[in-house]
């Protein structure tokens, strides 16, 4: 008998960085794009699979910036048949979360959806383009990545928890060069996908 989802321990694995992952990006943004419909405005690359020479989780962050939500919310089912699970806010008011995982229990992709300009969207954007730019902060985010991942090979949240603070830290010094206003982030919930960023698609 198979094991459900749910009881599946996601094996914390980081690899290094893979050159196809901006390709499975652009093939996987046209499929979103098509989805969701014209209130698409652009879509970006996240996360670490999107930042040249860093380790990363093999799964590709998808951020989508809307003209508003409610189109979003109507094309649930239509994420659905590309293999989505809609799960809402998950913590982050203001957000549309959705995942791709195989019958394996393995996480292929994850889709943030924001309206246009929302602070969470300068922060991701921003704190992609610093790593890009600054290799010696990058480096140093994917070395403690590659630690945490065989300190807690089975324990993704003891793995999340341990990036937070390094993250925070690079993400203020992301916002002050991009001179983005630093504007309170929302507490993160225990349980959630790496929100940094990087690669960049407009509609």
């Amino acid at each position: 008998m198979g094991m459900a989802r749910s009881d599946m321990v996601r094996q914390v694995v980081v690899v290094p960085h893979d050159p196809h992952w901006k390709t499975e990006f652009m093939v996987e943004a046209d499929r979103v794009e098509q989805a969701i419909g014209p209130a698409v405005v652009n879509i970006h690359h996240i996360g670490s699979t999107a930042i040249p020479g860093i380790h990363a989780k093999p799964i590709i962050d998808l951020l989508v910036e809307v003209i508003e939500l409610p189109p979003v919310d109507a094309a649930k089912f239509s994420m659905a048949a590309l293999g989505y699970e809609a799960l809402g806010e998950f913590g982050l008011p203001g957000r549309r979360y959705f995942q791709k995982t195989l019958a394996t229990g393995d996480r292929t992709h994850h889709v943030h959806v924001f309206e246009v300009s929302t602070p969470e969207v300068d922060r991701h954007l921003a704190f992609r383009d610093y790593l890009i730019a600054h290799p010696t902060s990058a480096r140093q985010y994917s070395d403690l990545k590659q630690q945490l991942a065989q300190a807690h090979p089975t324990d993704i949240e003891s793995y999340m928890d341990g990036k937070h603070g390094l993250i925070r830290q690079l993400e203020r010094a992301a916002l002050q060069w991009r001179k983005v206003p630093v504007r309170p982030r929302p507490t993160r919930p225990s349980r959630s996908s790496s929100s940094t960023t990087a690669g960049h698609r407009s509609i």
